[in-house]
């Protein structure tokens, strides 16, 4: 595969970025696959993640999600940040649940993209859907050639 492929691209990029994601790495949160535009990241439910109604905390999954999207939109090996986010809790996550946040390319235009993500738990079920919006900053790669 040549360092211009667009797959290993972003896997160049998901090892970059890993390894300096320590938030990411802290939460014991794993990536699972990613490809040009599109990531997944998982991260079981710990008991220092619950809240006072022992559900997780709104936070730790608006996390999960806004980590996949992360490695999505930078998954160009472009300098990608956010410009904004909005998320809906659906289901609640318990401690023990396996979430799943699956990221993808909705639209990217010039500077600015979308992104859709889902969290599922280990049983397939929805518990937050995210969109996330993107600004790239032109020039700036994640890794170098």
């Amino acid at each position: 595969m040549s360092e211009t492929h667009p797959q290993h691209t972003a896997e160049r990029v998901r090892d970059a970025m890993f390894a300096n994601d320590r938030a990411v790495r802290g939460l014991g949160m794993e990536v699972e696959a990613i490809g040009p535009g599109r990531a997944d990241i998982a991260m079981t439910v710990r008991e220092d993640m619950l809240n006072g109604h022992d559900i997780c905390h709104g936070g730790f999954i608006s996390t999960l999600a806004d980590s996949a999207f992360a490695y999505a939109c930078n998954s160009y090996n472009e300098v990608t940040v956010a410009s904004g986010f909005g998320i809906d809790f659906v289901a609640p996550a318990r401690h023990g649940d396996r979430l799943v946040a699956r990221c993808v390319e909705v639209s990217k235009t010039g500077r600015t993209g979308v992104y859709d993500a889902e969290v599922l738990n280990q049983r397939g079920e929805r518990i937050a859907v995210f969109r996330g919006r993107s600004y790239t900053i032109k020039g700036k790669p994640v890794v170098a050639a």
